[in-house]
């Protein structure tokens, strides 16, 4: 049914239960996956006195440490390179710009929340659903 999946996997412990469920939809064909991570700008994700550190150095590192081991989930998987993309940004308009410019069918992405809609599906879950152009499947993730 479908045949271009993107999963957008945050690299946290829950990330192998995304992976898996999106593997399911593929069929099992790691072919028909790309998978994406988005870092925040670290300015965005925290608030401190940007004179105190080196802003930039901070950010590339957190960069290359997302890109390491995304592209090490996809060379497991069995996922080329050219289908692993780790990006800087809003995650939820970078998970659905990557959607769109590689035409995706379906998101595969966890969700998990704390108060109000964000009990059903998490900030980000919500953020990617409104404005998608495809299907997207939310795996519970977190406490079980």
């Amino acid at each position: 049914m479908y045949n271009k999946i993107l999963v957008a996997v945050d690299l946290s412990k829950d990330a192998q239960k995304i992976i898996d469920t999106a593997v399911r939809m593929a069929g099992n064909d790691a072919g028909k996956l790309t998978l994406v991570h988005v870092v925040e700008p670290v300015a965005a994700a925290y608030s401190m006195d940007i004179y105190a550190v080196n802003i930039n150095e901070l950010q590339q590192e957190a960069i290359n440490m997302a890109e390491q081991r995304l592209e090490k989930i996809g060379k497991d998987m069995g996922i080329s390179s050219d289908r692993v993309h780790t990006l800087l940004g809003a995650p939820a308009s970078e998970i659905r710009s990557m959607a769109s410019e590689i035409a995706a069918d379906a998101i595969v992405m966890g969700s998990h929340g704390h108060s109000g809609w964000k009990i059903l599906l998490g900030s980000t879950a919500i953020k990617v659903l409104h404005g998608a152009t495809c299907d997207v499947l939310t795996v519970h993730v977190g406490s079980d």
